[in-house]
């Protein structure tokens, strides 16, 4: 019998949990929910028609990304995260994203080369449908998919830790005008690179990329 394969593109449903966490983080992005603003648990519990249960958890997996914080005894509160700090995080996440692309392309097995190249066949579909969130889904695999494929644990633990601080701004920048199909184009030839096993030539396109991921937020917030 063939060897039983996992579904790296199969769509996971997703939690109230993060439903929550998700549209929270959005509104913080946007500056809905400015910086200082109180989140009220039971306020938010009665707005989303759910127990306290999953808004605490929502609450806590955005403290992880930074966007909020918890104050013993006093509450959760909206985080102020600076132009220089967010800056920061995004020259840091291009480092460690280019060096992990770099050695993907000269460690990855065949078998992580085959399965990249499915990721990147799959972010078609929603990219031709417009489909942001699920495009952002399949974005974190590909990009997960090249640390693994950088065969160095330690480096793609900080790498993804720092892609958790971002994720809500990577997440946003999907919803500027044709920034899906641009995004497309730009993880085609890091794959290309990758394939041709070029660690220069992969460096510097996933550099390039996240660079332009940067971009792509600061013209997303501008828009609104």
């Amino acid at each position: 019998m063939p060897e039983r394969t996992e579904d790296t593109t199969a769509r996971v449903p997703r939690t109230r949990t993060e439903d929550i966490r998700l549209q929270l983080a959005d509104e913080i992005v946007r500056g809905e929910l400015a910086p200082g603003t109180q989140l009220d648990e039971m306020g938010l519990a009665t707005r989303f028609r759910v127990s306290r249960t999953p808004i605490r958890e929502a609450l806590r997996l955005l403290e992880t990304s930074g966007l909020v914080e918890l104050k013993p005894h006093r509450g959760c509160f909206v985080a102020s995260l600076s132009a220089e700090k967010l800056e920061e995080l995004f020259v840091a996440m291009a480092e460690l994203e280019a060096v992990c692309a770099g050695l993907a392309a000269v460690n990855m097995t065949p078998d992580e080369r085959k399965a990249l190249e499915v990721l990147l066949d799959a972010m078609a579909e929603p990219m031709r449908a417009g489909d942001p969130q699920r495009y952002h889904e399949l974005n974190e695999r590909f990009h997960n998919a090249i640390y693994d494929g950088s065969h160095n644990g330690h480096l793609a633990g900080l790498t993804l830790a720092t892609r958790i601080r971002l994720a809500p701004f990577r997440r946003a920048q999907f919803r500027t005008l044709g920034r899906l199909a641009r995004s497309q184009e730009e993880h085609a030839r890091i794959v290309d690179a990758i394939l041709r096993g070029d660690r220069k030539g992969a460096t510097d396109v996933m550099r390039a990329h996240i660079d332009t991921v940067r971009i792509s937020f600061e013209t997303y917030v501008h828009q609104r």
